[in-house]
Order: C-alpha cells, then sequence, then structure tokens
C-alpha cells in the first residue's frame, strides 16, 4: 500500500507558528504598554514589572518544556503552549470587565510568557527531530525567520489598530484590541497543530516504533526512513544498555554547559535591549525626533528580516561556525561605531523634544552602527543559536538539556532587559558635560565586551555540525570535549 507522504515544510511552517508567536506575544507589549500605562496611571517600577512579567512566565515554561516534552512529547507540549497563547491574548484585554486591577493583567501576561517558554523549547527541537539532516539547518532557521516575522507583523497590526483611533480610544480601548489581535495567529497554531504527526524521536523513545518508522516514511521516503529509524534505533539502543544516562555525568555536563553558555551569550549580545528600546535609543542617544522614530523602526525589523534570510540560504551552504564568527565580527564592529561615535560626540544639538543630542550626521554614522549590529545578528546569533541548540544535546537528554539552555537565555534576557535602562540613566553613562565618563556610550561599550567572548567562545567550543545527523552529533560533540 502507497503510504501518504507529508511535506516537511507544511510541518515546519505550521511548528514555527510558535515563532511567529514568540515574536508576537514579546512585541504587543511594546504597543499597548504607552496606553495602558496612561489608563492605570502606572509608576515606572510597575509598568517596567507588567512589561517584564511575560520574561519571567517565559523563565517558568522553559524550565518545566523539558519534563513536559520528555512526558508528553513535543507537539502535545505545543498544542499547550498554543492554548496558553489563546487565553494570554483574550485575558490581557479583559481587565475592563472584572474589578479593574493590573494584577489580571499580570497573570495573563505571565501565562502568555510560559507559553513562550514552552514553545521556545519544544518547536525548534521538534523540527531538527523531523528534518533531514541536509536541510536540518535551513528548516530550523524558519524558527527564527518567524519570530522576526512575529515582531514586523505585531508592530503593523498595533500601529494599523492605534492609528485608527483618537488617543483617548486607545487610553480606554485601543490597548485591549492590540492583545486580541493575537488571537487570530494563536487559534490559528492551535488548529493547524492537530495536522501534524508527533517527532518519530520521541515516539521510539516511547517505544512506538511501528508509528515512528511510519511517520518517516511519510515525511523523508523509504530509503532515507530506513536509514534514519535503524540510526535512531541504535543510539536508543546504546543509551538503554549503558549505564543510565545522567546530565551530571562528565560528557553530557560538558555538552549541557556549552550549549546553555552559547544561549545565554545570544541575549548578552544586547539584541533586545535594541528591540525593547529602540525608540528610546533613537531619541535620547542619537538625536532623531520623535517624528523619525517609527521610520527607524521599521529600518530595524527590514533589516533584521533580509538578513534572517541570508542566514536561511548560508547556514546549510557555508555551515554553522562560520556563520557565528562572521556574524560575531560584525556585531562588534557595528557597536564600536555606534559606541565611539556617541562617546566623541558634544551633544550641542537639541532635538524636538528638548533633550541634547548628537548632531544628524552622527545620528546617521549611529544608525548605520546599530544596522550594521542587526543584520549580523540575524545572519548569525539569532538564527542559528537555535540550530545548534537543536542539534548538539543527545537523544536521552535532548528535552532536559534544551529547557535548561533555554530557561538560561530567558533569565539572560530580563537580566539584560532590567540592567539596560539602569546603565543608560546611571552617573558613569551621562554626558561628559553633566560629569558623566561614557557620553551615552557605556552599554554598547559594554556588550561589545561580551561579543568578543561569543567570538572567542565559539572559535574554541562549537565544532561544525553542517549535514551530520542527529546521531553522528552525540559522537562529534563527545569526541570534542574529550580533546
Amino acid at each position: 500500500m502507497k503510504t501518504k507522504r507529508i511535506n516537511i515544510y507544511f510541518i515546519t511552517i505550521v511548528i514555527t507558528l510558535g515563532g511567529l508567536l514568540f515574536g508576537y506575544d514579546t512585541g504587543v507589549i511594546n504597543g499597548t504598554q504607552f496606553y495602558f500605562s496612561k489608563y492605570f496611571e502606572l509608576t515606572g517600577a510597575i509598568k517596567g514589572f507588567i512589561v517584564s512579567s511575560a520574561l519571567l512566565g517565559a523563565l517558568f515554561g522553559a524550565a518545566i518544556s523539558g519534563l513536559l516534552s520528555k512526558r508528553i512529547g513535543r507537539k502535545n507540549s505545543l498544542l499547550i503552549a498554543a492554548v496558553l497563547f489563546a487565553i494570554s491574548a483574550w485575558g490581557s484585554g479583559m481587565p475592563s470587565m472584572l474589578p479593574e486591577t493590573t494584577t489580571l493583567l499580570v497573570i495573563f501576561r505571565i501565562l502568555g510568557g510560559i507559553g513562550i517558554g514552552i514553545a521556545s523549547m519544544n518547536a525548534p527541537m521538534y523540527i531538527a527531530e523531523i528534518a533531514p539532516a541536509k536541510k536540518r539547518g535551513t528548516l530550523v532557521t524558519f524558527y527564527q525567520l518567524a519570530i522576526v516575522i512575529g515582531f514586523f507583523v505585531v508592530f503593523l497590526a498595533t500601529y494599523m489598530i492605534g492609528n485608527n483611533l483618537t488617543e483617548a480610544q486607545n487610553i480606554e480601548y485601543g490597548w485591549r484590541q492590540m492583545f486580541w489581535s493575537e488571537l487570530i495567529p494563536a487559534m490559528a497554531f492551535l488548529i493547524l497543530l492537530f495536522f501534524v504527526p508527533k517527532s518519530p524521536r520521541w515516539l521510539m523513545m516511547k517505544g512506538q516504533e511501528g508509528e515512528a518508522k511510519m511517520i518517516l516514511i511519510q515525511i523523508h521516503g523509504q530509503e532515507i526512513a530506513d536509514k534514519e529509524f535503524v540510526e535512531i534505533q541504535e543510539s536508543i539502543h546504546k543509551d538503554s544498555n549503558s549505564e543510565k544516562v545522567s546530565i551530571f555525568s562528565k560528557s553530557m555536563l560538558s555538552i549541557i554547559i556549552i550549549g546553555t553558555v552559547l544561549s545565554a551569550l545570544q541575549q548578552f549580545t544586547g539584541i533586545n535591549a535594541v528591540l525593547y528600546y529602540g525608540a528610546d535609543i533613537f531619541e535620547q542617544a542619537l538625536g532623531f525626533g520623535q517624528e523619525d522614530v517609527l521610520k527607524q523602526q521599521i529600518l530595524l525589523a527590514t533589516v533584521n528580516l533580509i538578513f534572517t534570510f541570508i542566514a536561511m540560504y548560508a547556514v546549510d551552504k557555508f555551515g554553522r561556525k562560520p556563520l557565528l564568527m562572521i556574524g560575531g565580527f560584525g556585531m562588534l564592529i557595528g557597536f564600536l561605531v555606534m559606541g565611539f561615535t556617541l562617546f566623541f560626540s558634544d551633544y550641542s544639538t537639541i532635538n524636538s523634544a528638548g533633550i541634547p543630542s548628537i548632531s544628524q550626521t552622527e545620528g546617521i554614522i549611529s544608525l548605520i552602527g546599530v544596522l550594521i549590529f542587526i543584520g549580523a545578528f540575524a545572519m548569525s546569533m539569532g538564527p542559528v543559536v537555535w540550530v545548534i541548540l537543536s542539534e548538539i544535546f543527545p537523544n536521552k537528554i535532548r528535552s532536559v538539556a534544551m529547557s535548561i539552555a533555554v530557561a538560561a537565555q530567558w533569565l539572560a534576557n530580563y537580566f539584560v532587559s532590567q540592567t539596560f535602562p539602569m546603565i543608560v540613566e546611571s552617573d558613569a553613562n551621562k554626558l561628559q558635560v553633566d560629569g558623566g565618563v561614557w557620553n551615552n556610550a557605556l552599554p554598547y561599550f559594554l556588550f561589545s565586551v561580551f561579543i568578543v567572548i561569543i567570538i572567542v567562545f565559539v572559535w574554541k567550543f562549537i565544532p561544525e555540525t553542517k549535514g551530520k545527523t542527529l546521531e553522528e552529533m552525540e559522537t562529534l560533540f563527545v569526541k570534542e570535549n574529550k580533546n
């Protein structure tokens, strides 16, 4: 009987909707916080907590996602994430229909964050487990592309909603509609997940070899499926006959540390400081007036999207490590251009908001530095880190190890997001005419130091994984870490 084939790209697109919702749910807070802050008359501290509450949820979601994925599978974990996205989108706009309090808003934002944490671990891991080795890098980078598209789409959605209402209407109910707009992709994700198969590697670890073999044949065809089935079977059999696999064993712990450090370092590039606080950077540090901030945000999103496509083309053609190295030097150049421009500026210009700023020429040079950084990140640390995390961990510990690495990333995200405005407002970072030392450049020099650490770390500890099966990867990383 002829087996009905399942298109690998259809599966990938459905799963990467989890990435789109990751970007959408993270980005929607930027479009809404200006209005709900006025609605609730929030202090800066409370606003900051509401904005960052989803990150705390994501940290918790990532921490439990390993156990969840191992127990009920990758697909079922993503179904739970989809439900949480939908509940969060619906509930975040509900406070007016319930007692007026920000507590409910925080609760629903945390629920959305838990969904982000679960999806951010399971989606790239699922794609890696169903993808053929020669296409795995490209297919996993679809996940990062979806995150970038999610940011872009939510930016357009919140702009269109807000632009068609008066400021008073946006304060009263416009921000609720912005939150509710997430219901559309959330429900699409939930429904389409029922049309994708379970991970064959997870099924085989659960002893369901018949169903796993059928799915492999449906995805890859008989010849490739037979080869992968044997490799997975041998890997699981080897783990079963050896001593109990522990994440604390010497060989496993070293791999987990490498993956976790790389995952956390993705955030210490400063990417989310730029994405979350881009408007403040453009207005306060780069001298652009409020009327130009929207244009610069669109420019950032466009560069981010274009260079993510470049990564998708290059990751399986040139490999993971070369992209990380090239991107590392690109990010370093971008922030050094921006940092030195700010450091040597005299801030003699007053922008439209009455804030001392750099000259127009210096502002353009700094903007170019930011764009170089964004482009370099989008073709390297953005997508490639997700590819490597989905590849390097052995079958038996993959779900737990991924949850540790992704939780570390969210913890680093929260730390950077909370400390960036503190560093910006610190006495050392003040303008030199006001007694400061770094002239608004301190954050970018600090990020540059971390980028240098990333370059050295990748050069020393990350082997090339292009074209290898997940089972071949186990031998590769154990061998590399014995040397």
